[in-house]
């Protein structure tokens, strides 16, 4: 820790300049011309650089530093200098872990008491960063720290997460992180992303033929970032925060590494549990008196499941492990980057195996299309056809998710899984630290009880930097975590974080000196139907986190006295953080006038233009569930016309206007499963002409079908069918563009490469419903149309 006297007073961000005092002069040259020299801002002498490596989706037993069957040997040689922590907790989902970690605050308490996608107008929910709390990079930013983030960024609000921003709350903008290079959202594929340098959209530097992946590119980048800043300014700390998508679905790999698990999971789930369990107890990383909690009644037991499916069930977590190792390797590149510079010693590592317990999203069968799930259209994905992919889970032809069993497999020994807040197999996650100039004793295990909103204050601690209390302007609220440091010089301190809430969609509970009380209130995998409680309802466990580690002795009947007192202080905690009012709706909250929070698009019509692009899914006015029609003024060449016209979403979910050979097609590809194609029965001649689809939906509830209708120039010219259609959500990650398609296609017709229009395009434009007109927009009156409906 810094131990000189600082000359900067650092409680209000920027630091005011100070004049300078005494003589000035008239001319330059005269010899008592005098002032101090121009120094650029530090923190205080010593202060560490500091690495946080934030892995998605990871459970408790899964990394072999913590007893679990993938192996992470980065993680166990960064344990072996360092501190494991076995009591680390996290709020069971990404986005409100990573903002809690950026800002030192709880989740609801920076308005992200969910994901971006489900935000509400309540304040707790409202994925808006009060700027009443500055992330931690702002604050070590304007102290003289060099910040850089790689990786998952989904703390923005979808309405923001345009090419136009705002970009208040991206990475690079109000975030505090001088180079930003990753994606927005909550996960991406990983062989094609949608990735941003800094606010540009940009492509990735070559192709999943050639050998790309998104988890080699992103430790790319933070290595040469970490090289050149040292190079550069080599007495200037730095903050790297490494956030790659993996472990979160899609689990792509490379084969190779998928390969070395094989046959390692054909005993399936129950029995990975005990080997993970007995492999803690060997490793020590749980007490020698920890239980083995029990599967609970709604997770199939593994000889239950159908034999012709176990085979895929098991190349589905073949696929998980290999990504893991694969994952750690590449954290293991920036490790020995900072070695390689000198200055390992005086680097705070953070290596947080998982922002939540394993994910259990992916249902029973597990998905060779996560998004088949979210659109409740699981059933499409048959044991027949899960077979017919097995060799393809991984790839780039897939976008997979194992079973909800290996969910619960790589949480052992605790119960449940992301999502579920209340307990710690949604929100207990290894941890280790390292920090040779801090730390007396390396290999160490730390069992105190600490949260993710303990980094930001432990940093700025070891850095010898004070909480801001105004920053640009703003005065500050305190941060809500404890600094961890007090645990790096003696194991058994006693712990000083001893009262924290819980909850997630009415996961709850509450963690007091060692007790919890909890209560499970919806299952994760069931995302569509499915009955829930009142809240009231709900049925509370008690557990003594003194004697029991793993949540196994419920002792709510033994003791209702101190659970009523428990219950009594999680709702005064939730009332102190915004918690309240408890949301527990989830395709309600998808639907922003639902859930009252803003849209990019007001009305009923959008006008695109030429080149526009990379326009996430929430920048588009949604074509789901209703008729629509597409637009589009085009100035054909003699040669003819070929490419994309508009198209949303990839491979694995989306639409797309487009000609080929000089005919008009529409396509709309269901989950990648099933595609329905309409195809105009003449060419568009040479010139200047209006094509147009509509799509006249059969109404009668979600993800049903409907007609689709060509023209040229308001003359029909083809007609077609969409037998079903999603009702939900395309992609996660893939964009909408108009005149060519990035990332993943919506038809094999075209690729990336070729799926730039060929001719011109004036403009694009969507209008919602099934207006009854002559199937042509003028255009002197295309603007005032489009004007009027938004």
């Amino acid at each position: 820790m810094p131990s000189n006297p600082d000359r900067h007073s650092r409680a209000m961000l920027p630091i005011p300049d100070r004049p300078v005092h005494g003589l000035t002069t008239y001319d330059a040259k005269d010899p008592a011309t005098s002032f101090p020299p121009i120094e650029p801002l530090r923190p205080p002498d010593g202060a560490p650089n500091v690495v946080v490596i934030l892995l998605d989706d990871v459970g408790f037993g899964a990394s072999s530093a913590f007893g679990g069957p993938c192996a992470t040997p980065n993680a166990e040689r960064l344990a072996a200098g360092g501190l494991k922590f076995n009591r680390f907790h996290t709020t069971a989902l990404c986005a409100p872990t990573r903002q809690a970690l950026l800002t030192g605050r709880n989740h609801h308490s920076v308005g992200m008491g969910s994901i971006t996608e489900t935000a509400t107008s309540a304040p707790g929910n409202s994925s808006v960063r009060p700027n009443t709390k500055a992330p931690l990079a702002m604050t070590l930013k304007l102290n003289g720290y060099s910040t850089a983030q790689f990786g998952k960024c989904h703390e923005v609000p979808v309405w923001q997460s345009s090419p136009l921003g705002p970009f208040d709350a991206w990475p690079s903008g109000g975030g505090g992180f001088e180079t930003f290079y990753g994606f927005i959202g909550g996960e991406d594929n990983q062989w094609e992303p949608a990735l941003y340098d800094g606010t540009t959209p940009v492509e990735p530097p070559a192709t999943a033929e050639e050998g790309y992946h998104l988890t080699e590119d992103l430790a790319d980048r933070a290595v040469g970032w970490v090289r050149q800043q040292k190079a550069l300014m080599p007495d200037k700390p730095f903050f790297v925060y490494f956030a790659p998508g993996a472990t979160h679905a899609p689990h792509h790999c490379p084969k190779e590494w998928i390969d070395k698990y094989k046959g390692r999971f054909d005993d399936g789930w129950d029995v990975q549990r005990e080997r993970t369990f007995a492999r803690q107890k060997e490793l020590g990383v749980i007490p020698a008196d920890a239980e083995l909690t029990p599967r609970h009644d709604e997770i199939t037991a593994w000889d239950d499941m159908p034999d012709e499916l176990k085979p895929v069930l098991a190349r589905q977590m073949e696929v998980y492990a290999g990504f893991l190792e694969h994952t750690d390797h590449h954290v293991g590149r920036l490790i020995d980057a900072v070695d390689d510079l000198g200055v390992l010693d005086n680097t705070i590592i953070y290596y947080i195996v998982g922002d939540n317990g394993a994910s259990a999203e992916g249902t029973m069968n597990g998905a060779f299309n996560e998004m088949a799930n979210f659109n409740g259209m699981a059933a499409l994905e048959t044991p027949e056809f899960m077979q017919s992919k097995m060799d393809e889970f991984g790839s780039p032809a897939s976008y997979n998710h194992y079973s909800v069993g290996w969910a619960w497999a790589m949480n052992t020994p605790l119960q449940w899984t992301k999502q579920v807040a209340s307990h710690w197999g949604g929100t207990r996650n290894g941890t280790i630290v390292h920090w040779p100039n801090g730390i007396d004793e390396p290999g160490g295990l730390r069992e105190q009880f600490t949260h993710v909103i303990d980094i930001a204050p432990t940093v700025l601690e070891a850095a010898g930097l004070p909480e801001p209390t105004m920053v640009n302007g703003v005065q500050q609220s305190p941060m809500e975590g404890t600094s961890m440091l007090y645990t790096f010089k003696q194991a058994s301190e006693p712990e000083r974080h001893d009262l924290q809430y819980f909850e997630m969609f009415g996961n709850r509970g509450i963690y007091h000196q060692g007790w919890s009380a909890v209560t499970k209130h919806k299952t994760p995998w069931i995302m569509v139907g499915g009955d829930l409680p009142a809240f009231d309802d709900d049925i509370w466990e008690l557990y003594d986190g003194n004697s029991d580690y793993s949540q196994a002795r419920d002792l709510a009947a033994e003791q209702p006295g101190r659970l009523a007192e428990l219950q009594r202080l999680w709702l005064i905690e939730a009332t102190k953080y915004n918690v309240l009012p408890m949301d527990d709706r989830t395709g309600e909250r998808l639907e922003p006038s639902m859930a009252g929070r803003p849209t990019l698009i007001h009305g009923n019509s959008q006008l695109f233009f030429s080149g526009m692009g990379r326009l996430s899914e929430n920048s588009v006015v949604s074509i789901k569930n209703k008729s629509f029609s597409v637009t589009a003024n085009i100035d054909v060449p003699e040669s003819g016309a070929s490419g994309v016209i508009i198209a949303q979403g990839g491979r694995f979910g989306g639409w797309a206007v487009y000609t080929k050979d000089g005919v008009l097609k529409f396509v709309y590809n269901v989950l990648g499963i099933q595609e329905f194609a309409t195809t105009a029965d003449e060419p568009i001649p040479a010139g200047k002409h209006q094509v147009r689809v509509e799509f006249a939906y059969d109404g009668g509830g979600l993800a049903k079908g409907g007609d689709v209708t060509l023209y040229h120039d308001g003359t029909a010219v083809g007609s077609g069918r969409v037998e079903a259609t999603q009702p939900m959500v395309f992609s996660a990650d893939e964009t909408t563009d108009i005149g060519y398609e990035s990332g993943t296609c919506v038809s094999p017709d075209y690729t990336p490469e070729t799926s730039r229009f060929s001719g011109k395009i004036e403009w694009v434009q969507i209008d919602l419903g099934d207006d009854d007109n002559d199937h042509f927009i003028d255009p002197d009156e295309r603007m005032r149309i489009a004007m009027a409906r938004q």
